[in-house]
């Protein structure tokens, strides 16, 4: 017969081994809190959310410090931000942007045009209607147009992603 104890035999060792003066992690834990830490990103501006995507990169909000570094080449970048009205005629182009990024790659949809299509989708012929319809979209931030706390929200919970907790889970992160 089997009785259960009231507390763990010896300490509960994790992923995370800690003890006096050190502290081992997993090989894919350094190299997925490498990989949330250093996004190199691929801005891709259509409308007037590029304008608060640009300002969360200037020195008010600096990305810089985050660990986001725009790049303006998909061949370097992981981490693409499509933010305004996708249309049919552009949509290739998105499509194509994104297959010539390196692997691991991870998208942001920001605004309503582009996670949604937006008030342009139920008038216009012309528009997409968001652009998870092209490619996959790990996270959306909404608004029209969102503010750059907003997207640095939504970078954050793709550093979430990329670590493997679950979205939300700050992980001791204030």
């Amino acid at each position: 017969m089997l009785v259960p104890l009231s507390r763990p035999r010896g300490p509960a060792y994790g992923p995370l081994l800690e003890g006096p003066g050190f502290a081992v992690h997993s090989a894919q834990q350094v190299i997925a809190w490498a990989r949330s830490h250093s996004l190199w990103q691929m801005m891709f501006g259509l409308a007037c959310c590029a304008i608060e995507m640009m300002a969360t990169n200037a020195a008010l909000y600096d990305l810089d410090r985050f660990g986001v570094m725009p790049r303006g080449s998909p061949r370097q970048s992981d981490l693409l931000v499509v933010s305004g009205t996708v249309t049919y005629k552009v949509a290739t182009m998105v499509e194509r942007v994104y297959h010539q990024m390196a692997e691991p790659r991870w998208v942001i949809a920001m605004g309503d045009c582009a996670t949604a299509g937006s008030l342009y989708y139920h008038d216009g012929y012309s528009v997409v209607k968001g652009v998870d319809q092209i490619i996959p979209v790990d996270v959306y931030v909404s608004g029209c147009p969102p503010r750059p706390e907003a997207l640095i929200d939504g970078i954050l919970e793709l550093e979430n992603i990329i670590r493997g907790r679950s979205p939300g889970n700050t992980g001791g992160r204030p």
